[in-house]
């Protein structure tokens, strides 16, 4: 398809002197741009489509980037940057060493902050617009947040730090779920124009000023007066909820209408106070399949372009989260004491099933993570229930605290399954779930696990309970064995040879057990016969079986798809330095002290240099082994080794 307008918007400018009809085709480019491009790709669908109209009027009236969008979360940016210089390499987002899914300062200057978790955005602008007032400057500051948001503490308490009198302050509360009747609808779009009139609202301005500055009741007038105003709004609005933090309230607005929201935005520039401005649209506008399952479009898979329709997988393995929800959910048909939490990501985690069967046993609770931690806590006082919280690695981030003062300190037994550990690809570094092991292993009672299958998932799972302390079983997303074979008690810290040797011992977490497994045959051909070592449990380590193993082998390769620097090698590092075992050769490898980029697991392992050819080639070279010409070697021992 050909985009006659699209491709001559080089930057917001550009969008000014568009008619109304020219905008208008302008947003059907656009969405058809975006459905052209994620039907290759993937990515967040359903949300851009529906922020196309939202985002085109907010560039026709501000003056990006010196005003400043800053966007909650930011998957929801494409149109953003498809208006900001990026329309010739969109082709290339989510892609390895292409565009971010996110927004990305060093990507753009129209983009203000590397976004990817929710609920930042109004302490961002906030912040932002603190610091415009302090260095005396007048740009607008324009934070964009969704309706999921403000189940976030963080955003509640960013809005109790609003002052009244905050100017060039606008909220655009894009709201795609909430259902408004047509008349109370009506009503709200006739008070939206008024207030959002330049005149009306520059008179009520100028009005409420002088009154102010009556001696002696000035400041009560103005009060009363607005209350009168909050009143008549709260009749058929919203509006009290903002209101009760000094912010004005304008909506809600039609978010599918051009003309419309350039009228209310051009009217607010005038407003001296904060204001939040109530957008309605729909997930997925202009794409009818996006339409009738949004969660499903949400993060899209590749689709068929002519019918919306998903390709079919092509791996007929289950992935670990699909065995963690198949299995968390058989094990509560026979237990009913099992009980899961989740932070919004009930499908993600691939607990929908079990919240459908079990409604009163699986509590969503938001986008609420540090709350999810500590009412796991809750629900796991007086022992009595199977708490399981799964939260993904990068959110289990949010709830630092929350886990170390209200799960560890209690010792509460809540059994973490930690979904996303690891290299997330295509979500790049906001979403790596890389650095867990790191901050969990700091807090004490806590378990640490990784199955390497999904029949060690399994297994963990049925014996977590049985140990009686917090426990991390965590997994990434991605198709693993599993089988119907008879599962065995995972007794707490007991490690598992997979394959006996001598000389080297690989000790490598979870799945990179695979990669262990492919080191170990390439070793084979210089005539290294190396053992490799599941740990299962990082925290805390099978000491008996390493001290046994130590005295069988002198050199050890820990290999991990975690921080190299925190996780597995540095665990064991330190249990051969505090055990006497100083002697010992040790080479770590895992993910380089720095955030990775967005691109394909393969071509991130790949430049990490955590491949087996590249580990292997590595191990012989730091260990003084006879290196066999193998044109598959590439020297990376500065990538991804510690």
């Amino acid at each position: 398809m050909s985009f006659p307008i699209l491709s001559k918007i080089q930057s917001p400018h550009d969008i000014k002197h568009l008619s109304l009809q020219e905008l208008n085709s302008l947003a059907s480019e656009v969405r058809q741009r975006i459905i052209e491009v994620l039907s290759i790709n993937g990515g967040h669908l359903a949300s851009n489509l529906g922020v196309v109209e939202l985002t085109i009027a907010l560039h026709a009236v501000f003056n990006s980037p010196d005003d400043k969008f800053i966007w909650d979360v930011s998957h929801q940016t494409y149109v953003h940057k498809l208006l900001t210089g990026r329309q010739e390499n969109f082709h290339t987002i989510r892609q390895y060493k292409g565009l971010c899914g996110f927004s990305h300062p060093k990507e753009s200057p129209y983009d203000h902050f590397h976004a990817g978790h929710a609920g930042t955005a109004l302490s961002l602008g906030l912040g932002v617009a603190k610091s415009r007032d302090l260095l005396q400057k007048d740009d607008y500051v324009v934070p964009i947040i969704g309706d999921a948001t403000l189940t976030c503490g963080m955003a509640l308490e960013a809005l109790n730090n609003i002052s009244r009198d905050l100017k060039r302050f606008i909220v655009i509360l894009n709201d795609n779920n909430m259902s408004i009747s047509k008349n109370v609808g009506a009503i709200t779009q006739i008070l939206s124009r008024l207030l959002s009139n330049p005149t009306t609202n520059k008179l009520y301005q100028e009005l409420d000023t002088i009154v102010s500055k009556i001696p002696s009741y000035g400041a009560t007038l103005s009060k009363q007066g607005h209350k009168i105003t909050e009143s008549l709004k709260n009749l058929v609005s919203p509006a009290a909820f903002f209101e009760q933090y000094d912010l004005s309230y304008i909506g809600p607005i039609d978010g599918h209408d051009i003309k419309k929201l350039i009228d209310v935005f051009e009217g607010l520039k005038t407003s001296q106070w904060p204001v939040v401005v109530h957008i309605l649209t729909k997930k997925g506008q202009g794409m009818e399949e996006a339409i009738k399952n949004p969660v499903s479009y949400h993060g899209a898979k590749p689709f068929c372009l002519d019918t919306g329709k998903f390709h079919p997988v092509t791996s007929s393995k289950p992935t670990f989260p699909n065995i963690f929800g198949s299995h968390l959910l058989k094990m509560a048909e026979e237990d009913a004491s099992i009980v899961a939490v989740t932070p919004a990501m009930s499908a993600g985690s691939c607990l929908d099933k079990f919240m459908e069967k079990f409604p009163d046993r699986c509590h969503d609770v938001g986008i609420a993570e540090a709350h999810a931690v500590t009412f796991s806590g809750g629900l796991a006082y007086g022992r009595e229930l199977k708490v399981v919280s799964s939260i993904y690695a990068t959110f289990l981030q949010r709830g630092l605290d929350n886990l170390f003062h209200d799960v560890c300190l209690q010792e509460l037994p809540v059994v973490f399954a930690i979904d996303r550990a690891g290299i997330s690809g295509p979500d790049g570094s906001t979403h790596h779930g890389v650095y867990d092991i790191s901050f969990l292993n700091a807090m004490p009672n806590m378990v640490i696990s990784q199955p390497r299958n999904g029949d060690v998932l399994k297994e963990l799972l049925e014996s977590a309970f049985s140990w009686g302390r917090p426990a991390a079983i965590r997994y990434p997303n991605m198709a693993t064995d599993v089988s119907d074979k008879p599962l065995r008690y995972r007794e707490l810290g007991k490690g598992e040879v997979l394959v006996e040797g001598e000389e080297i011992l690989i000790m490598a977490l979870g799945h990179m057990n695979q990669t262990a497994l492919a080191v170990r045959e390439i070793l084979k051909t210089v005539g290294v016969n190396a053992t490799v070592l599941d740990p299962v449990f990082v925290k805390p380590l099978d000491s008996e079986l390493l001290c046994d193993l130590l005295t069988r082998h002198k050199r050890v390769v820990t290999i991990e798809e975690h921080s190299v620097v925190s996780g597995l090698g540095s665990i064991l590092n330190h249990f051969l330095m505090t055990n006497g075992y100083s002697h010992v050769q040790v080479l770590n490898f895992g993910i380089p002290e720095a955030f990775l980029d967005h691109g394909s697991h393969a071509d991130i392992i790949k430049e990490i240099g955590l491949t087996a050819s590249q580990i292997a080639e590595s191990v012989m070279t730091q260990f003084s082994l006879k290196n066999p010409d193998c044109s598959e070697f590439v020297d990376t021992r500065s990538a991804g080794k510690n």
